[in-house]
């Protein structure tokens, strides 16, 4: 098991990116089943979600749409227990079907504020897909429809997760020590 160094603290490999990617291709191929003759509309939400939307979007041979948001609640290692928007939604959701992309679900307190937004502009249908949910952290009732891996509540970095910016660009996922 490899250990890296970000900023100041210490982690090692959790999962490797063979398994992220297997993960992914049944994740786009359950979806390409549910979506099959439809043409939903994805909502990744960044920063974190970016890697994990496009090697899922790689795999859909469904027609789809995708678009990005900019939510935030963490700074450092901790939820803020805020959460900012910074880039808004341009697309209407109006009878659409929405897939929301997160790269993980913890305490879901932010999915949790933006789900009514999306809500208010009446999809036709909307669903989660998430790579990562700590189901023990989870302090918001989410129904969540497409879950990569189950972990455990520790922090985690790389595939597009970070830790106060950096490991953002790790092709594995790394625990903390």
């Amino acid at each position: 098991m490899a250990i890296i160094n970000v900023h100041d603290k210490q982690f090692e490999t959790y999962l490797s990116d063979e398994v992220i990617g297997q993960r992914i291709r049944e994740l786009a191929a359950a979806i390409n089943s549910d979506y099959a003759g439809r043409r939903p509309l994805f909502i990744a939400i960044l920063n974190g979600s970016f890697m994990f939307a496009s090697d899922l979007f790689k795999h859909l041979d469904i027609e789809a749409e995708l678009c990005f948001i900019k939510l935030a609640s963490y700074k450092g290692m901790k939820s803020s227990g805020n959460v900012v928007t910074s880039i808004g939604l341009e697309d209407d959701l109006f009878d659409k079907e929405v897939i929301i992309v997160e790269d993980i679900v913890d305490t879901g307190k932010t999915l949790h504020n933006f789900l009514p937004k999306l809500q208010h502009q009446q999809p036709k249908s909307m669903k989660i897909a998430t790579l990562l949910h700590k189901k023990e952290a989870t302090a918001y009732p989410l129904t969540l429809d497409y879950v990569g891996f189950e972990i455990p509540d520790k922090f985690v970095v790389g595939y597009g997760l970070d830790y106060d910016g950096l490991g953002r660009n790790l092709k594995e996922i790394y625990q903390l020590v």
